[in-house]
């Protein structure tokens, strides 16, 4: 096929010999398929902002954080300046993820390079060698969703045990590849404890995998993934070992209402003492 003018660039440098065909648009970016020293990988084109579709793009951006103060304070005013900042933290945000989880141990594609918006990544096939699908693309016997589905589980433990939430899961960007499930798609990815969203996110994320294997092995439906993690991350006791149940057991014990204020009352009065010394 005839070259994207914006691989210009990473031909020019020896990055991607050619680029062999198209495998995917979607709402963030397009995905091809190229031979880049003599490999063949993928490369995908991330779309700028304003051909990007994916909504609810602020709630995603709390907690990231920008390189320096002055380029954190840019992104926070949303200057032109701060702007640009934001789209490159963006783009650059998948980069990260994948790498970070790599090294977790969670089955997501190999990044090679990343250069003028393109990542290039590994090509994800099945036992033939072709492009591996995606699970929307499957129709699952009822003991391979399950399989499928604790994979899965285990993969969204493994993440967020180094503080990221895919934040946009579903099987619409897992691929099943020849050794198993691969995790895509993630620059919308989330600061677990950076961002007030997270919790909502990580339920979200299972609920819809939760549903997607639920069509072929019904029990799962019945099962609350999401809640049980979310409760032991928040209490400090999820680990990659953690046994899961599946089962979410919401506490009896009341708040100390009056406690809490008490001990705000207290903080208060230290405070008000320490401006006063402060004065004198």
């Amino acid at each position: 096929m005839r070259t994207p003018d914006c691989f210009e660039i990473l031909v020019r440098n020896g990055l991607v010999d050619e680029v062999l065909s198209r495998l995917m648009s979607g709402k963030e970016a397009d995905v091809y398929v190229v031979q880049s020293k003599g490999e063949i990988c993928c490369a995908k084109v991330y779309k700028d902002s304003a051909k990007r579709s994916f909504s609810q793009f602020a709630q995603y951006q709390e907690g990231r954080k920008g390189r320096n103060s002055r380029q954190a304070r840019a992104m926070q005013k949303n200057s032109k300046y701060g702007r640009k900042e934001t789209e490159d933290a963006w783009k650059n945000s998948e980069v990260t993820a994948l790498r970070t989880l790599l090294d977790a141990g969670v089955r997501v594609p190999i990044v090679y390079e990343y250069s003028d918006g393109i990542l290039l990544m590994e090509f994800v096939t099945d036992d033939n060698g072709n492009p591996a699908p995606r699970l929307n693309d499957l129709h699952l016997t009822p003991s391979r969703a399950r399989e499928y589905f604790h994979e899965l589980i285990e993969s969204v433990v493994k993440m967020l045990c180094v503080g990221i939430i895919h934040g946009d899961l579903s099987e619409y960007n897992v691929l099943a590849g020849e050794n198993g499930l691969v995790i895509i798609d993630l620059p919308q990815a989330v600061n677990a404890s950076g961002n007030n969203n997270a919790r909502g996110m990580l339920e979200r994320d299972v609920q819809n995998i939760t549903s997607y294997f639920g069509r072929f092995a019904p029990e799962l439906l019945s099962t609350d993934y999401g809640r049980e993690i979310w409760k032991l991350y928040s209490n400090g006791s999820l680990s990659k070992s953690s046994e899961l149940t599946g089962v979410y057991e919401q506490s009896d014990n009341l708040a100390d209402v009056m406690g809490v204020m008490r001990e705000i009352d207290y903080a208060r009065v230290l405070h008000e003492r320490f401006l006063a010394r402060m004065s004198q």
